[in-house]
């Protein structure tokens, strides 16, 4: 995957999102997990990115009980989940392995994106793992003050709210000293040079060509 070029993981992640929306029965979609998992598997990043993966099924789980919870169903309810988890399970092998910064370059140049819009993206991305960071560091300076998360539910929501407030107040100001930054460099030229080479390989040719068989055979199937 890390061979692969910006653009052609994000073809892959378009199309497997695409499968995920096409096929309705639980079995299609285990089927199209199972794909997704060895690719992880193969690639390495299962074990690297097990936290994620953790975090995914317990949300794709979580929803799958509201569908149970609102149909009755059991097969919609499983339909729904497994779609959920399909549709994000393919984007870690994109965040994972894809420089932000090739990112940008491969939505500006190949996509023809604007360039803020671009750039806001890949900025957004790159402030997940500094939030949670964050989120982390004020939930432990909170702690050792005495903040207590026991109780009922209505007391650890009025204590995380000491959480909450900071983390927010810290966001406000990165994000104002990202502007001001922003606004002294120029942002907002017409004209951008990126330094990264995104054009595509042999390797990229081969799996876009194998991508357009499959969803072809997909529509067949369907």
């Amino acid at each position: 995957m890390s061979k692969l070029v910006p653009l052609t993981k994000i073809i892959l992640t378009l199309v497997f999102s695409a499968w995920a929306i096409a096929f309705h029965t639980s079995l299609q979609l285990c089927g199209l997990l199972g794909l997704e998992l060895c690719i992880l598997l193969v690639t390495g990043l299962l074990v690297k990115q097990i936290k994620a993966v953790i975090a995914l099924v317990c949300f794709a789980a979580f929803l799958g009980l509201v569908q149970y919870i609102g149909s009755g169903s059991v097969e919609s309810a499983l339909v729904a989940g497994l779609r959920m988890l399909c549709m994000t399970m393919v984007f870690i092998m994109l965040l994972a392995t894809t420089k932000l910064q090739d990112l940008t370059a491969s939505l500006v140049t190949q996509c023809k994106i604007p360039y803020e819009y671009a750039f806001m993206f890949t900025a957004a991305l790159r402030f997940v793992p500094d939030f949670i960071a964050e989120s982390h560091a004020v939930q432990e300076a909170q702690s050792c003050r005495g903040m207590s998360t026991e109780g009922n539910i209505f007391k650890r929501i009025q204590s995380y709210m000491s959480v909450i407030q900071p983390l927010m107040l810290k966001s406000l100001g990165r994000s104002e000293t990202m502007a001001l930054s922003l606004e002294l460099r120029g942002f907002g030229g017409k004209e951008h040079s990126f330094a990264a080479t995104v054009g595509l390989r042999a390797a990229d040719y081969v799996v876009i060509v194998l991508l357009v068989i499959l969803t072809i055979a997909v529509c067949l199937y369907r």
